[in-house]
């Protein structure tokens, strides 16, 4: 039997799990999985379940639970597990984290399809047509910024993206493509404490005599670099780590950061809860 994966987010209150499972059981459905969660602050409710039923129609199911939830203001996303979110990456020149989602990708590690990857540079090009995948070269200018961004955009809907991974790219998106895209671009960054902003972070790093190297991945918002996380790679470092070898431990931590980020989402294991995330199964 084909497996599903429902979401519900809502206001919290009674009786939301017996109707959900009023819904599956009137589909004969056969549930695999189960995650819920209720936040006192914020009074919202989360639920993944993962389920199988012998009926196949995907929007005849999505109606009948919305149907049965109606009463509770809820917002339902589902699924069948076997048709995977569709992804679009940005990269600038750094590579290693785009090496790193195609080879899991590959692997059968990452339940996700690429579907193009969008460069301001030509560096990536050989990466993307040895893999296979659409390369789109979009140079960015002061001048034709916006009309570079506009271009991804249209790309996005064309290629009926669900996910946009910046993945080391080097550009800020405008507050215009931040709220078009809320919650679905994800983006690295190396956390340090202190945060070492503007060029060689790893060198000021070394500098500062940093003791742990560490890598966020989150959600994009207008105000940059400070959106919902998702998740943290941290390693820890000592004074006889010169700078080149911190950046080498970086680039691992934003790797493994990224990755487990994008395999999240691509399970449909996160939640926007305000400015915060609910991730189930991390």
């Amino acid at each position: 039997m084909p497996a599903y994966i429902l979401t519900i987010t809502c206001p919290d209150g009674p009786g939301i799990i017996h109707a959900v499972s009023g819904a599956l059981l009137e589909i004969k459905a056969n549930v695999l999985e189960q995650e819920q969660y209720s936040d006192l602050e914020t009074g919202l409710f989360f639920a993944r379940t993962k389920f199988e039923s012998e009926l196949t129609d995907v929007e005849a199911v999505r109606s009948l639970v919305v149907d049965r939830t109606s009463g509770f203001g809820t917002e339902v996303g589902l699924r069948l597990e076997a048709a995977h979110r569709r992804a679009l990456i940005l990269v600038s020149q750094y590579d290693h984290c785009l090496l790193d989602l195609i080879y899991r990708r590959e692997a059968g590690e990452l339940p996700l399809d690429i579907v193009g990857i969008v460069s301001n540079h030509e560096t990536c090009r050989d990466i993307a047509d040895r893999s296979g995948i659409p390369f789109h070269h979009l140079p960015v200018t002061p001048d034709t910024k916006a009309a570079q961004e506009e271009r991804v955009l249209e790309l996005v809907e064309q290629e009926r993206v669900d996910l946009v991974v910046l993945a080391r790219y080097m550009q800020i998106l405008s507050d215009r493509a931040c709220q078009e895209l809320s919650g679905r671009v994800i983006n690295i960054h190396h956390s340090f404490l202190p945060g070492f902003k503007g060029a060689r972070p790893y060198h000021q790093a070394h500098a500062r005599g940093v003791k742990l190297i560490g890598a966020t991945a989150h959600f994009v918002t207008s105000d940059l670099d400070e959106g919902p996380i998702i998740e943290q790679e941290v390693e820890r470092v000592n004074h006889t780590f010169t700078a080149e070898a911190l950046s080498e431990i970086g680039r691992d931590v934003e790797r493994l950061a990224l990755s487990r980020a994008v395999k999240l989402f691509a399970q449909d294991r996160v939640f926007l809860n305000r400015d915060r995330t609910v991730v189930f199964g991390a």
